[in-house]
């Protein structure tokens, strides 16, 4: 990559992508925060182990998105730096799927009163 202007991609796609990249880091400290209250914060949330596994779930996901999110960023990178097509999103379907899926374990514990 050179520093000339016409070789460089614009700016605004590479700050866009920084803020993508923040987006991912907010959800992984979201996802570890939710899954730490529930662990300790939560005693009245069903059984132990309903809890201990929940907030394991959470905590591996924000493991997860943080890594996702960084090797994301990279892969955005190189492709504006070689004006080459944007990656796809696979891992997105992943967490979408994974949050709903957490989501739905949750309402089915809340409305059953599993202990």
């Amino acid at each position: 990559m050179t520093d000339e202007p016409s070789q460089r991609p614009d700016e605004r796609f590479t700050l866009a992508s920084e803020r993508t990249f923040l987006a991912w880091m907010r959800t992984s400290l979201g996802l570890l925060a939710g899954g730490i209250a529930i662990v300790h914060l939560v005693p009245d949330f069903s059984t132990g182990w309903v809890r201990v596994t929940l907030g394991l779930v959470l905590i591996l996901m924000a493991a997860s998105a943080s890594m996702v999110g960084l090797r994301r960023w990279l892969q955005v990178r190189r492709a504006l730096e070689a004006g080459a097509p944007m990656p796809e999103a696979k891992e997105l379907w992943l967490f979408a799927v994974g949050i709903g899926a957490i989501a739905v374990l949750a309402a089915v514990v809340t409305v059953l009163g599993i202990e």
